[in-house]
């Protein structure tokens, strides 16, 4: 009889952690850190429910750090076996756990700069850089729909999830007895995107983990995101003043990029001065150009035609800190992409310390915004931001591009849905706040689907 284990991401959008007992095998899906509240972040530092040293097998769906910024812990605290990846995945860990290594390095400094507490007067990191490129080692690429055996009894298979580059379902095939086909969403992706091709039809599944960031939520119809980019661009460029986008380093930084370059060529916005302040943007875009078999047949066409889709004519990547502070020099109109996306860390910070409080400042969050985080106070309207330890005011206009999600909505998902040659007996969903969870299940309910939102560490047997 196997089971599963919610260790994370139920009932909230972070730290995907879900682990899979199959006999002897013990599969984790997913090693994701949480993010945003202090009561979920304090959750990383919380013993694992089961003693690395004991899982089988690692699997993540893709690169994001709220699905694999635990692997240094895992690591670090005995885990000496594989991480299944995908290939574009294997090269984006390599840019994305260093990082968060540094970030969590740095939040110690800072902590320690301003007084941790008197009652813990030295503040230590999570983990280390070094901690994250042990992991590296381990990550085990495994292309699209080829499968691959885990362990006796335990069967892998990724197919595309049109997230973000490398994301991947994830099938698992266990022999049993019974057999039983477990699917991993992971987070699924929107249909016609930028640079990625749509989500993969699903296969046959008896179990289903669904993500449902957007469940209840449809992005909005009306603008394309394109066009609301373009709209935003010229309002900046009547203000006189930057227009500042916090973006997730990989993906969101490279599909704001495309677009400029196709607004542009079409004459649609002027050329403003473009820089990309994230030294793992700048090494994450040439990997996007690199992996062609997530490529969409657009961006697969302009390759061929020998067009550079992701440079804007004026486009400057500030790699160096020297570099990066140079940019607050910079006066009049231009666009700033800065990590991360949800203003969670990062050089972004720096500029919105340097920008918000003036009124010519556009912030537009490009993404979705997890409770908690900053990107999620300036969207609901905070007219001071915390960063670095002070009040800095809000003074900029800020707004949000929901178009340029890389999330599935409501509407995609059941479209994904649709594609199973029939429902799974059970669905878990999970990733998700708790009123999108809820709308899901009653999204599910009305479609007749059996389904159920999983608390956070509970167990459900997988049987016939």
């Amino acid at each position: 009889m196997a089971s599963i284990r919610f260790l994370g991401a139920a009932g909230t959008v972070t730290g995907a952690r879900f682990l899979v007992e199959a006999g002897p095998a013990r599969v984790l899906v997913d090693a994701g850190l949480f993010q945003g509240r202090k009561e979920l972040r304090l959750r990383n530092w919380a013993p694992w429910p089961v003693e690395p040293g004991r899982l089988t097998a690692v699997v993540v769906t893709h690169a994001h750090i709220d699905h694999s910024g635990a692997l240094p812990l895992l690591v670090r605290q005995g885990y000496a076996g594989p991480v299944h990846v995908t290939p574009a995945t294997r090269d984006l860990l390599g840019l994305l756990l260093p990082d968060s290594g540094r970030l969590q390095e740095e939040e110690a400094r800072w902590a320690n700069k301003r007084g941790y507490s008197k009652h813990a007067p030295h503040a230590a990191p999570l983990y280390s850089e070094a901690d994250a490129l042990a992991v590296l080692p381990r990550l085990s690429p495994l292309p699209y729909a080829r499968p691959a055996r885990l362990a006796p009894g335990v069967t892998l298979t990724f197919h595309r999830a049109g997230h973000i580059l490398g994301s991947a379902t994830a099938l698992l095939e266990l022999d049993g007895p019974p057999p039983l086909r477990l699917l991993f969403s992971g987070d699924l992706g929107r249909y016609q995107a930028p640079i990625l091709p749509d989500p993969e039809p699903a296969e046959r599944a008896d179990a289903l983990v669904l993500e449902s960031t957007y469940g209840g939520r449809r992005h909005p119809a009306g603008p394309a995101a394109r066009d609301e980019l373009r709209d935003e661009v010229r309002g900046a460029v009547r203000r006189g003043g930057a227009l500042l986008i916090p973006a997730f380093a990989v993906g969101r930084t490279q599909e704001v990029l495309f677009t400029l370059r196709e607004l542009e060529g079409r004459g649609e916005i002027p050329e403003l001065p473009v820089f990309v302040d994230s030294p793992m943007a700048v090494d994450a875009t040439p990997i996007h150009l690199a992996h062609r078999e997530d490529h969409d047949d657009e961006m697969a066409r302009l390759l061929a035609a020998g067009v550079e889709p992701l440079r804007p004519r004026r486009l400057q990547f500030a790699r160096s800190p020297a570099q990066s502070k140079a940019l607050n020099q910079v006066e009049g109109p231009c666009i700033i992409l800065s990590a991360s996306g949800m203003a969670t860390g990062g050089r972004v910070l720096h500029h919105l310390a340097r920008r918000l409080p003036d009124e010519r400042t556009t912030v537009l969050l490009v993404g979705y915004q997890a409770a908690g985080t900053r990107g999620w106070s300036l969207q609901n309207g905070a007219a001071t931001l915390r960063i670095h330890g002070e009040d800095v005011p809000v003074r900029a206009r800020v707004a949000s591009l929901s178009g340029l999600s890389a999330h599935a909505d409501e509407a995609e998902l059941v479209r994904w849905l649709a594609t199973f040659p029939a429902p799974p007996r059970r669905t878990f969903l999970i990733h998700g706040e708790p009123g999108a969870l809820e709308a899901a299940r009653a999204r599910l309910d009305r479609m007749g689907w059996a389904c159920e939102v999983p608390s956070h560490l509970e167990t459900f047997e997988l049987g016939a």
